[in-house]
């Protein structure tokens, strides 16, 4: 299994690794904190650089717990090396999105007893679905603005692990609609206090100022009990305010 540094740390930028295998295209390192797409969350996008070359990381990928690096063929081989370079500007953006994200699934339980049946994020608008009836522009609205209000309070976002018997016994701690998170020992709890709490294996940034203002840009209307919407983030920015 590779260590994913990112668990631990959303801001770690460049790290070192040595290749453990090779298969094609795909690298297998020791330890990464490149994220994998998984979650409605794209992967990172970087480079690996070893012996004075620089390799493209292309796409990011996740199986059985190995992180899988697709890189050009033929520049790399088991037993070198490597420092990895995250694409900061891109992940940065993403964290950002990300924990937008928890604030307006929280407030949407909360408000409207709604669950996300589906999300994917992105570097200039996002998505998210929820499991709600009819609901208006201008009260779909009225949620983006107590979302912002949330954001606003400059909260402390508390990344932890928890056995996962006693996280499951947490009521809201799963917000996604028909799943529970993996089977594993211990679970990955994102918390920003006295708003929400979920397990999540996703990037966050450390602070809801970070996130600035969300916008609230469509709607659609998915189906019985799905209604989508898009957001976007003005004012984003490429590096933290600290």
């Amino acid at each position: 299994m590779t260590e994913a540094l990112y668990m631990k740390d959303s801001y770690l930028k460049e790290f070192e690794a040595k290749v453990v295998e090779m298969n094609g295209d795909q690298v297998i390192l020791d330890r990464t904190a490149f994220y994998p797409q998984g979650g409605g969350q794209p992967n990172d996008l970087g480079t690996l650089e070893s012996g004075g070359k620089s390799f493209n990381v292309i796409n990011v990928t996740k199986s059985s717990g190995t992180i899988f690096h697709h890189v050009a063929p033929g520049g790399l081989s088991v037993g070198d090396s490597v420092v990895g370079k995250i694409d900061w500007t891109r992940r940065y953006r993403l964290m950002r999105m990300h924990t937008a994200a928890h604030i307006i699934d929280a407030v949407l339980y909360k408000e409207a007893g709604a669950l996300c049946t589906g999300n994917q994020l992105g570097v200039d608008k996002s998505r998210i679905d929820f499991s709600l009836d009819v609901i208006d522009r201008e009260k779909m609205q009225h949620f983006i603005d107590m979302s912002n209000e949330e954001a606003g309070k400059c909260i402390g976002v508390k990344i932890y692990f928890m056995k996962r018997e006693e996280a499951l016994k947490i009521p809201g701690i799963v917000k996604l609609a028909a799943a529970m998170p993996p089977s594993v020992d211990n679970l990955r709890i994102v918390e920003i206090p006295d708003i929400d709490m979920q397990a999540d294996g996703g990037t966050q940034v450390a602070n809801t100022k970070e996130i600035g203002k969300i916008e609230l840009l469509s709607m659609e209307n998915k189906g019985k009990n799905n209604r989508r919407i898009y957001y976007a983030l003005n004012g984003q920015k490429e590096k933290p305010p600290f």
